[in-house]
């Protein structure tokens, strides 16, 4: 059930007074009384009313003056207003109009008059408080659109700065909140390529660097895009050299497919950007090493500085890998081989004895993709 609206009735006269005060709450209308216009002042703050009937003629201070005050207070400046008076309505009518006021009724008092202009005007500033409401409403939805664009603004801005370690899927799930288990140390199959610049120490030694530095971005750009295409993370730059795993911290079902192709698809595009070097007097080629297997990934580092890493046997595999590879070889061992055997044509190499590994490792060199 509704509250009943509240009157504030305004007169020095106690019979008149008295009279609206009865007629206002027989109808079931809260109604405050004030005898003259300085506490009709101090009660429009105290009672908070709803509508002011607002005799004209008072010995303190009248009813327009009482009314320009109401009018006045941007926290009263809307509420209805109906002056009595028992003077000449037509002039009277000109100064409440002056004054601010909404309505007006004459000496003595007609009730059913009396009555219907308080509901309408009551009605009109229903209305006024639905509006207002509304508005508050629309003004707070549009506070929390904003910080929501903020917010969102600046997700896309750590999105971004995030895709420039991680593959595009972690960086979402981070920024989300929803990498958090991801990122703790866990055990899964991965497929590693490793990568490396044949030739670049000598080429540091004679180029400035500033060229040095040209030249691997010119690299990076290029195995970036790939790195991309094919799901892959980068976990870490080792000067000319780059490592990039697959089915981690994203699942990639063919995570050997996927490294093979982009090791394919990396040598055939660098060729066009050794051929460039060439003719800048730069002899550097690409070597690559791949391998598939178990490892334990998670970050590691301290606060404020942290990696994705990938630790076991086979990172070391492939970097022993790529270590023999020459340049142009994408070199890979017998079980990341059978993953991928029906995928790409092959020639081996023979066992190979490689660093930290107690038995000869049989080798092979990636061909090329067969044609489907």
């Amino acid at each position: 059930m509704s509250t009943p609206e509240k009157i504030l009735v305004v007169d020095d006269t106690p019979a008149n007074l008295r009279m609206l005060v009865d007629i206002l709450g027989a109808k079931g209308y809260q109604v405050a009384a004030a005898a003259g216009g300085r506490e009709a002042i101090d009660k429009l703050a105290s009672e908070k009313p709803d509508l002011v009937l607002l005799d004209v003629m008072m010995p303190d201070l009248n009813g327009y003056e009482v009314c320009r005050t109401i009018r006045s207070n941007p926290g009263t400046s809307m509420l209805p207003v109906v002056m009595i008076t028992a003077l000449d309505p037509a002039t009277e009518r000109v100064r409440g109009i002056e004054a601010g006021a909404d309505d007006f009724l004459s000496k003595p008092i007609n009730q059913p008059e009396l009555l219907a202009r308080v509901r309408s005007l009551l009605r009109i500033k229903e209305y006024h408080d639905t509006v207002q409401q509304q508005s508050a409403r629309l003004e707070e939805w549009t506070e929390k659109l904003e910080d929501r664009v903020r917010e969102q603004v600046a997700q896309l801005d750590r999105l971004g700065r995030l895709k420039g370690f991680f593959s595009p899927q972690l960086a979402e799930m981070i920024v989300s909140g929803g990498a958090e288990e991801l990122l703790k140390p866990h055990r899964r199959e991965i497929t590693v390529l490793y990568l490396d610049l044949r030739g670049f120490t000598a080429f540091t030694e004679s180029a400035e660097p500033e060229e040095v530095m040209r030249v691997l971005g010119e690299y990076h750009n290029l195995v970036g895009d790939l790195v991309t295409r094919h799901q892959g993370t980068i976990e870490r730059f080792v000067g000319d050299g780059m490592v990039v795993f697959f089915n981690d911290p994203i699942p990639v079902p063919d995570s050997a497919e996927q490294g093979v192709r982009m090791a394919v698809a990396l040598r055939e595009r660098f060729a066009a950007l050794r051929a460039q070097w060439k003719k800048r007097g730069y002899e550097l080629d690409l070597s690559s090493g791949i391998a598939h297997g178990f490892a334990t990934l998670g970050t590691i580092g301290f606060e404020g500085r942290r990696d994705y890493a990938a630790i076991g046997p086979v990172t070391n595999l492939a970097a022993r890998l790529c270590s023999e590879a020459k340049g142009g070889q994408i070199l890979t061992n017998r079980r990341t081989l059978s993953l991928v055997e029906r995928l790409v044509r092959t020639e081996p190499v023979g066992p190979l004895a490689l660093k930290g590994f107690a038995q000869p490792v049989e080798v092979f060199n990636v061909l090329r993709v067969r044609d489907p």
